[in-house]
This record gives C-alpha cells, structure tokens and sequence, in this order.
C-alpha cells in the first residue's frame, strides 16, 4: 500500500515547482521532503524524479502516481463534503481568493450575508491575482476563487477545477481630462485618439495586460504605457488627475456613479466574465455552495442599488 502522505508531497511538487517552495507550503525542512521522496521511490520502485540543472522535474511514471492522487484527494474532498452536509451547523474554515475589485465590490457584502446565516463558519480571505490564485486552488491553499476572463481571451481550464458565471461586468475606456472633449465616431476613433497619450495597465504577464495590449494593437498603435500595476484604484486615481487613460470595468466604483469620462469600447471587447472557481471534490460542500449563494445575492443587491 502506497503511503498518502508522500503521495501528496509528490502531488505538491508537481504544483509547486521545488522541493523549496513545498517545504515552505508545508512548514517542513527541504531534506525531510527529499527523504520521503525517496522512500515514496523505493515504494514504488522506480525513480519518480529527475535532476534538471539545479531543479528536479517529475518522470513519467510520477506524473501517473500524481493522476492516481488526484483521484484520491478528490474523492476524499466529497467525503468531507458528504460528512458536512449531514451536520446542521455549518463550521470550519472556508479560504477564498479574490482580486482587487471583486474584492471590494462584492466579497464585503457576501461576508455578510455568511455571517448572518452561518455565524459558526469561519472565512478567511486573501487578495490575490487570478495567475497566482488559480495555481494554488490547484495546491489547495484555497477552497475558492474569484477570477476573471477577458474577451478573446479564455482562462485554462484544467479538468480538476469547476467553474460558475457569477456576473458580466462592462469594461469602459476611461479619458483623462484633456481628451475627454474628443468628438469621435466609433468606439475605435475613440480608442485610436488616445494612441499619443500616457497609459496605465496591469502587468506584463497579467489576462488584463493581454487584452488591453491586443485592444489598442487592433486599433494600429503601440500604447506608451507609463504605470503598471494590478491596483485598480491607482489606476483610477491616475485618469483622475490626468496622468494617463486606462481600461477601467464597472466594479471599480462599487455601485457608486464613474468619476472620470467614459466611452464605449467595441461591442465584442467591452465585457469580461467574473467566475467563481474549485476545485471537482469541493464543489458541493455546503461551505463553498453557501459562499456561491451569498456572492450571486451580492450580486443581486448591488445591481438593483444601481
């Protein structure tokens, strides 16, 4: 019988990277991981590891070992699951990621609306970028994640994580005050006359950064972009004092009305898709379907707010 615990530390290296990172996740020296490792190799019989310049990287017949855990890990979340939905009171931990104006927008008023219905659950949230967040649902340092997709520009779907539509949320070309007098035609003209001014973008790397990059390509100039980062708010702020224009999505302003000047960007490029993500096996533990109901009911109040 193969030993579980190396199996999943076989499995959080695979997601991991390094024997560093897993040992850090996991609060264990790196050569107490190497040696269960290698016990997990002499198990099997077979090397499950192989040197990559300073690194190691999984053989083919880890990988199958890797697969085979899933499975189990998964089953073993819908027994954690089953147990829970048999209890009255809804407790434990649930661990959410999010990024910025999800974050801000909706997570406040569903935390909320847990409180009131679940005051035993205890939830814990943590600000996270969509590339970083999604990787460690995977690792399970989540149980769910808010993350966004851009249009034209689909997320990866690997098949142990499940994903819901929470909302659309209209994305807006946002004019700092010296062009937002421009007469323009067309929600291109209007992209296309800001091709001489300052820019604020997500990083390089970032979904945002790629669409936002394809966006003003397809309009036929190169954007100078000045300020990057992941913060929406600076981002705002720079439109506000007329440092830079920006793509800017309706959650920003929480509800509240736009303080900057708006135009319309061309009609298959002006929504992106705000998801909740998790994993197959904990997708219908009483925790995260209450935590999805509580954000679609965010959802709700905050459309009918508007």
């Amino acid at each position: 019988m193969l030993d579980l615990h190396r199996l999943r530390l076989l499995r959080e290296l695979k997601h991991r990277g390094t024997l560093a990172a897993v040992a850090a996740a996991l609060s264990y020296a790196p050569s107490s991981i190497s040696q269960q490792l290698s016990q997990l190799e002499a198990e099997v019989g077979v090397p499950l590891l192989e040197p990559v310049g300073r690194r190691v990287r999984l053989t083919e017949q880890a990988e199958i070992l890797v697969a085979h855990t899933e499975a189990v890990l998964e089953r073993l979340e819908r027994a954690e699951a089953d147990i829970a939905t048999s209890l009255t009171d809804l407790t434990g931990t649930l661990r959410i990621a999010s990024f910025q104006t999800a974050a801000l927008a909706l997570v406040p008023t569903a935390l909320g609306l847990l409180r009131d219905l679940h005051p035993h659950l205890r939830v814990h949230v943590t600000h996270m970028e969509p590339e970083k967040a999604l990787p460690a649902l995977q690792a399970r340092d989540f149980d769910l994640v808010l993350t966004e997709e851009y249009p034209g520009n689909p997320n990866p779907r690997p098949a142990e994580l499940e994903q819901e539509d929470l909302l659309s949320d209209p994305l807006h070309l946002a004019l700092p005050q010296t062009a937002d007098n421009l007469d323009t035609e067309s929600p291109m003209a209007a992209l296309r006359s800001l091709a001489n001014h300052a820019w604020v973008m997500e990083p390089e790397g970032t979904a945002a950064r790629h669409w936002a990059m394809t966006l003003c390509r397809n309009a036929g100039f190169e954007p100078d972009v000045r300020f990057e980062t992941t913060d929406l708010l600076l981002h705002l702020r720079l439109v506000e004092q007329n440092h830079a224009a920006a793509f800017l999505p309706d959650l920003v302003w929480s509800g509240q009305p736009p303080t900057v000047t708006l135009r319309q960007l061309p009609r298959d490029r002006r929504t992106r898709r705000v998801l909740t993500v998790v994993r197959r096996g904990r997708s219908q533990h009483p925790a995260v379907l209450a935590c999805r109901d509580a954000l679609l009911r965010a959802v709700n109040l905050r459309s009918h707010q508007a």
